[in-house]
């Protein structure tokens, strides 16, 4: 019986605000965006939040509302979804790669300070599974040399680190509603931040640049244009999908640190097996295991129709498009390349089963005790 990597976690008060949308005709600007943007906002405990059409236009207006163009250098993780550094590069300015930490994958924030020139204007971090980056440390270096600090929170949903949750820490915070996530809109994402300015600028940037939204306006059709904007919004259909997600989310947070838990205490005592460290302030996107011989671990998964994933398998100073740019060297890199080779992500999500995570757990360690030969 198959596994599924993810399920959604729609009630019939979903169904109803969407169809109720359809029916209103009002499909942007209309009362469900506000109302997500205002949940969103108060479980996250920021000041502002605006939808937007994905984590990667979120990403994207962050660094322009942040000033990064060309000549600037941005910190990004050699261990991302490529939409981190493409939102850099989307500027004008060129992404400065560093390494990551053993099993969270998160940034290592020795390599941070290390790689910081004269050129370094801002620096992205990805709190990779939803497990919280070292905060403290990373704010530090960025308050010492002044440089802009964002957060790709795609994973971090339910992400807290000193009782902050994700998204608060930086000038922004980047999420993802992708159909993988802990909470999804199809396609989407949200902004978060503690600063008006901010607030309003990416509000402008990711709706064309025009300065008044449609409830603002005195007269129809009146409005100006101050910046070069973007068509980054997110649908009503959208934000109603999400919107009964985010109120319900504690429930699902409990279910997916469950899981994570079993997924733990199947793994401790074997030396073959390594995984992310449990942590209570983790959102548990996906939990991670690391392996040696993991493609034979994927394939044997794949013919037992139980679906997993991989986050991910290409370091991004690998990738064509960057590796032709910058032509790095792989031996800058070797936790991430260590990383990317042994991976695997298991599902966790709260609709899953105990069963099914002792079924994928079980067939790991009986495919490794099979002594597994590359």
């Amino acid at each position: 019986m198959m596994i599924p990597f993810s399920k959604s976690n729609f009630t019939n008060t979903t169904y109803r605000n969407v169809i109720n949308v359809l029916k209103s005709g009002w499909l942007t600007h209309g009362k469900f965006t506000k109302l997500f943007e205002d949940e969103f906002r108060r479980y996250t405990k920021t000041k502002y939040a605006v939808t937007v059409s994905s984590c990667t236009a979120g990403l994207h207006l962050s660094c322009l509302a942040a000033g990064f163009k060309k000549g600037d250098e941005v910190i990004v993780t050699a261990m991302s979804h490529t939409a981190t550094s493409h939102a850099v590069e989307y500027t004008g300015a060129k992404v400065k790669f560093v390494d990551v930490e053993n099993l969270t994958g998160n940034i290592d924030p020795f390599e941070i300070e290390k790689n910081i020139t004269k050129k370094t204007k801002g620096l992205i971090l990805v709190h990779v599974a939803g497990y919280p980056c070292d905060m403290k440390k990373i704010i530090k270096i960025c308050k010492k040399f002044k440089i802009t600090l964002l957060e790709d929170c795609a994973h971090a949903v339910g992400t807290f680190f000193d009782k902050k949750h994700a998204g608060n820490f930086g000038m922004t915070g980047s999420f993802s509603f992708y159909p993988t996530k802990q909470i999804t809109t199809g396609e989407g994402g949200i902004v978060t931040t503690n600063s008006k300015k901010i607030y309003e600028k990416i509000r402008s940037l990711k709706g064309f640049g025009i300065d008044k939204d449609i409830n603002q306006r005195k007269k129809q059709g009146q409005y100006d244009v101050k910046y070069l904007g973007y068509n980054y919004r997110m649908t009503d259909f959208q934000a109603a999908i999400g919107y009964e997600q985010v109120k319900k989310y504690n429930l699902n947070l409990k279910k997916r640190k469950q899981i994570a838990k079993r997924y733990y205490k199947n793994f401790k005592n074997n030396d073959q097996i390594q995984s992310m460290p449990l942590n209570d302030n983790c959102s548990y996107f996906i939990f991670q295991i690391f392996v040696k011989n993991r493609d034979k671990i994927l394939k044997l998964l794949k013919l037992k129709k139980y679906q997993v994933s991989v986050h991910y398998a290409t370091p991004l100073p690998s990738m064509t498009y960057y590796y032709k740019k910058y032509k790095l060297n792989n031996k800058f890199f070797t936790k991430t390349i260590n990383y990317a080779k042994t991976n695997i992500s298991l599902p966790c999500y709260p609709k899953m089963k105990m069963k099914d995570v002792d079924k994928i757990s079980r067939a790991i360690i009986n495919g490794l005790k099979k002594n597994v030969k590359k």
